[in-house]
């Protein structure tokens, strides 16, 4: 099986260069992102970031489709992923035929998947059949009811170790860690060869990875791992506020307006 350069190159950085990554769900956004990241995952906290629903178990795979489709449009030099929504790879059959309508449709570099504990044998069809996977472990939303850190307890650490070996062993190509230990988290860093990625998981990871909305002050979801950079809605809120003045006013359109 032929590794494309972009996931060969993402490998090599481990422990060389800490990886930039994040969410885009529109072409715009790419666009910019391309510029600094070396990872951009379309994410499935599309669901609730963008469309406001309750969590990410309600986004359909086409959904996300078309908006993979949008973000692709605007990356050259980043490493696209795609992040698998919930019960699309419930088992090797299924995980292939939709890996395969994804990478067809949005030409995606890979998938991610979230470990629920038993589907590395997935992860390992999905690589033999030269479809690269990136893996997910910790806080699994779409597997894990209840928010909560991981890896605080002796028996958490072993199972996410264990996991982290066992979805490195399968074939992936990195690991996301959520809301894991910063001293589970270095653990694992240090016995996988593939980069880790860490969200609320310590700067003890290969690389770091948030929803763009939350970093931009844009989603109004603001956990203790998210560091707002910018509060877009503010400023948002400020330049609707001007238009409605003008138009109030009779100020917008003017001549340099108007044809």
């Amino acid at each position: 099986m032929k590794v494309s350069k972009k996931i060969l190159k993402i490998k090599k950085l481990k422990s060389k260069k800490k990886l930039v990554c994040l969410t885009a769900y529109s072409k715009p956004i790419s666009k910019i992102l391309d510029r600094y990241c070396d990872i951009i995952l379309v994410g499935d906290s599309v669901a609730t970031a963008f469309y406001g629903m309750k969590n990410t178990k309600s986004i359909s795979l086409d959904t996300m489709i078309n908006h993979a489709m949008a973000v692709k449009k605007a990356i050259h030099e980043s490493t696209f992923v795609f992040d698998m929504p919930f019960n699309t790879y419930r088992n090797i059959k299924e995980a292939k035929k939709n890996a395969k309508k994804i990478l067809k449709r949005t030409h995606c570099d890979a998938v991610k998947l979230e470990s629920n504990g038993k589907n590395f044998v997935v992860i390992k069809n999905l690589v033999k059949s030269g479809i690269p996977v990136m893996g997910h472990i910790g806080y699994t939303p779409q597997y894990k009811k209840t928010f909560k850190p991981q890896g605080l307890k002796k028996n958490e650490a072993r199972k996410l170790i264990y996991e982290a070996e066992q979805i490195e062993k399968a074939g992936a190509f990195s690991i996301v860690l959520e809301c894991i230990s910063p001293k589970v988290a270095k653990k694992i860093t240090e016995k996988i060869k593939i980069p880790t990625i860490g969200i609320g998981s310590s700067n003890l990871c290969d690389g770091q990875i948030l929803v763009t909305d939350d970093l931009i002050g844009l989603s109004g979801f603001y956990p203790k791992f998210v560091k707002k950079y910018l509060d877009l809605e503010k400023i948002i809120e400020k330049t609707i506020k001007r238009f409605k003045e003008d138009v109030r006013k009779g100020k917008f359109p003017n001549k340099t307006n108007t044809y």
